[in-house]
């Protein structure tokens, strides 16, 4: 019996540390087993973690391509906003332009429309003295009709006195024969020019002296001056045939020339073509001659024309 309850006394020890042991080996199994699973999620979170941090360098690296696409675009933009205010400037530059373009168009306008009215106005003007030339000569070939003294230019209602019938040879004084003559001559041509109905159309009367070619051309220029000169004083003498009133007209419209032998006449010959010989005594004249307003009419015409 002794022997039976020690032998189940051993194996009741022998149990118990088998227990322990078998706890032991389980417990150190289970920490083994923990820590295993510890090392894989470690292992795990790391392989995460390591993934995480790759994709965020990627994300960065994106980030930062796309922070350079931003400033890129925004480079262009302002770009673009240059360009588009350059336009813009240009544009309004160009409106402006337009603008005074469209201005000096008016401008332009309105000069054509002024030039307009004053050659309309010219025109009538003008249209009021076609034919007073012949009108005016036609009274002068009148007046003149019975006077064996002079004829009058039935092209330019001049009329013209031999030198040598008014003064002596290299003389400017009058002679005492040709102030008879010039009296009968003289207030006659210029009283159908000072006329009410032709003095208006009248822009100028013209006395030119003319010499032969003897002589230099400034000698014979002072002689043709001075001979015009005494006839032009000759008219403006009331004792001569002119009224007060008259010689006042005249003193408006008188010009005084000396021409020197600058207008010598030449012989002609059987043609009655003119031939290189010049008429010494035809050269030696003095000539009174009137110039309408029409004249200045037609440069003013030409003028308005030109511009």
């Amino acid at each position: 019996m002794k022997n039976k309850r020690r032998n189940r006394e051993a194996f009741a020890e022998h149990s118990f540390w088998q227990s322990y042991s078998d706890m032991m080996a389980a417990l150190l199994l289970i920490f083994i087993l923990i820590i295993a699973i510890t090392l894989a999620v470690y292992r795990q979170k790391t392989d995460d973690l390591e993934q995480t941090r790759r994709e965020l360098d990627t994300a960065q690296v994106q980030l930062d391509a796309a922070k350079l696409d931003l400033e890129n675009s925004r480079l262009q933009i302002e770009a673009s906003n240059q360009e588009l205010e350059a336009s813009l400037a240009e544009l309004q530059q160009a409106y402006d332009q337009a603008a005074l373009t469209q201005e000096e168009l008016n401008n332009a306008y309105l000069e054509i429309a002024d030039a307009q009215r004053e050659l309309e106005t010219t025109r009538s003007e003008l249209q009021d003295i076609v034919g007073i030339r012949t009108d005016i000569i036609g009274a002068l070939q009148d007046a003149f009709h019975n006077s064996t003294a002079m004829t009058v230019d039935a092209q330019t209602g001049s009329i013209t006195f031999s030198a040598d019938l008014l003064f002596r040879y290299n003389s400017a004084t009058l002679t005492q024969s040709s102030r008879d003559t010039l009296r009968e001559v003289i207030p006659a041509y210029l009283q159908v020019l000072l006329q009410d109905q032709y003095r208006g159309y009248i822009a100028e009367i013209i006395i030119e002296g003319h010499t032969d070619t003897d002589g230099s051309y400034e000698s014979n220029m002072e002689l043709s001056g001075n001979r015009a000169r005494a006839v032009a004083r000759f008219c403006l003498d009331e004792k001569n045939g002119l009224s007060e009133l008259q010689v006042a007209q005249l003193q408006g419209l008188l010009t005084v020339n000396g021409r020197s032998f600058s207008e010598p006449i030449y012989e002609t010959d059987e043609a009655g073509q003119p031939t290189d010989q010049v008429n010494m005594a035809a050269s030696r004249r003095v000539e009174i001659k009137f110039r309408l307003k029409e004249d200045e009419m037609i440069a003013k015409i030409a003028e308005i024309l030109n511009q």
